[in-house]
């Protein structure tokens, strides 16, 4: 079986870039005309895309659009979305395998033949692979079984570029000391490393780079300018999620943030627009009681947010913003914790039980271990406008508030409205990318409002095409390609 070019790129830490700048790669080759795949062997993270055969990682779904293929499961074969500290939902190409203890990480190993299954089935059409490490190959001791770094490119033979992060400070010393820590046989798999980030004049840099040379021997393949243009992609961490300032706002929203908040680019389209000041609301602190929107996100542990929901005090908020006349929309397991009880009979997110819902929405829901994942085109029944959304879930939610759903799939209703229609849920994600639906949901709220000019897929198109300008500016690229062409 003939080899494919890949190269691996990995970081000194966790959120140094690394799912931008293989975002960036596969649209700079792709441009050059090369098949590019994107891969990720292992991924953490609560924010999914539905896609042929499964989910992913928001983030290779994303590294997929730059590159201008489809989707697919083997992009991201290992998927661990946590529910709590100690406990993640596992996905295995796609498909919901199991739990993952903690107690128990070091057995990842045993799935590193179906990740190679995955890459090589993703080199069978790509004249390139770009692989994004995970975290970084300097915690050794995560080394016996890992999966994720120079486990999966020691078994591959793929080689490596690592990737600093300047903005953090401690660049030199994370690449050197990640130098000095890795095994000889680890160590050689690197090839090169970038320092990313850079705020101001980057030569100004040149001697902290020329010395990161001389420790390590890595050659450098360049330093780039900070992107400025990241806000606008989706984030793969949650901790990304930032509130955006808007003094001239028209329409307040409040964004409650939850310990397992997931999918939570449902947001990402809110946020650019010019009209919305949306918020992002910490633990500890009150829900603002000026907003004409509460959004309870989607969640990977719904029953433990709830209870999360309400040891803030936010159950009280929700109460008083509805009574001042204030709406709230919940998105899948937000919508969940907005009915009358959620039963979890079977245990699929831990003990089973049943517990008592907000109460604002006249549903029950009732979580099963089935997995409902697809993308979908709905239809919003006030405006009667398509969009395309996708679903991620357990359970199945009805009620009398189905009956005037605000949606619908294939001629089947979709979510439940109050009866007042100042409570809504649906489990649809990704609603609002549609700019003619997300115009005409936001003018319910405020028929005067004059949204602005943002077509959200296309701004995401530029976005990536100045992300891989931004590279090709910066990067020796031709270096990059030869490395993935010469491999080990």
């Amino acid at each position: 079986m003939p080899r494919t070019p890949a190269i691996m790129i990995q970081g000194t830490g966790s959120n140094v870039g690394k799912s931008l700048l293989v975002a960036g790669l596969c649209r700079l080759f792709a441009r050059r005309g090369l098949r590019v795949n994107p891969f990720k062997p292992q991924n953490m993270s609560n924010n999914a895309a539905a896609v042929e055969g499964g989910e992913i990682g928001r983030a290779q779904a994303l590294q997929a659009r730059a590159a201008r293929v489809p989707a697919n499961v083997h992009m991201n074969p290992v998927l661990l979305k946590p529910e709590t500290d100690r406990r993640s939902q596992i996905i295995v190409q796609g498909r919901r395998f199991g739990h993952l203890e903690a107690s128990a990480f070091r057995e990842r190993r045993t799935l590193l033949p179906i990740v190679l299954d995955s890459f090589h089935a993703l080199g069978a059409n790509a004249d390139l692979i770009v692989v994004e490490g995970a975290g970084s190959p300097a915690e050794t001791n995560l080394r016996e079984g890992d999966i994720a770094n120079m486990g999966f490119a020691s078994a591959a033979r793929v080689p490596v570029i690592l990737a600093g992060d300047i903005d953090r400070g401690g660049v030199i010393a994370s690449l050197v000391g990640t130098h000095a820590v890795l095994e000889p046989g680890d160590r050689s798999l690197v090839r090169a490393f970038l320092i990313n980030k850079f705020r101001g004049d980057v030569r100004l840099f040149d001697e902290g780079v020329a010395t990161i040379a001389r420790m390590t021997q890595w050659p450098s393949l360049g330093t780039v300018p900070w992107f400025a243009g990241a806000h606008k992609l989706p984030a793969e961490d949650a901790l990304d999620i930032v509130s955006e300032a808007k003094t001239d706002a028209a329409l307040k929203i409040a964004v409650p943030i939850l310990p397992r908040i997931a999918n939570f680019d449902d947001l990402d389209p809110l946020k650019l627009e010019q009209s919305i000041a949306l918020t992002m609301v910490p633990p500890g602190m009150p829900l603002p009681r000026d907003v004409d929107l509460v959004i309870i996100p989607g969640s990977k542990a719904t029953v433990a947010d709830l209870g999360f929901l309400r040891a803030q005090g936010w159950d009280i908020d929700l109460a008083a913003h509805i009574r001042r006349g204030g709406r709230v929309l919940g998105l899948c397991g937000g919508y969940q914790m907005l009915g009358r009880l959620i039963a979890d009979p079977e245990g699929a997110e831990g003990q089973p039980g049943t517990v008592e819902g907000l109460g604002f929405l006249d549903v029950e829901t009732i979580l099963t271990a089935d997995k409902t994942v697809r993308p979908v085109t709905a239809q919003h029944e006030m405006s009667g406008l398509d969009f395309t959304a996708y679903e991620i879930h357990l359970g199945r939610t009805t009620g009398p508030d189905t009956a005037c759903a605000p949606f619908s799939l294939d001629g089947e209703k979709e979510g439940a409205v109050s009866k007042d229609g100042r409570v809504m849920g649906t489990y649809l994600h990704g609603l609002f990318s549609t700019d003619d639906f997300r115009h005409a949901f936001l003018r319910m709220l405020h028929p005067d409002l004059v949204v602005g000019s943002l077509h959200y897929e296309a701004e995401i198109e530029n976005t990536l095409d100045a992300l891989a300008d931004h590279l090709d500016a910066h990067l020796d690229a031709d270096r990059i390609l030869a490395i993935a062409r010469a491999g080990l």
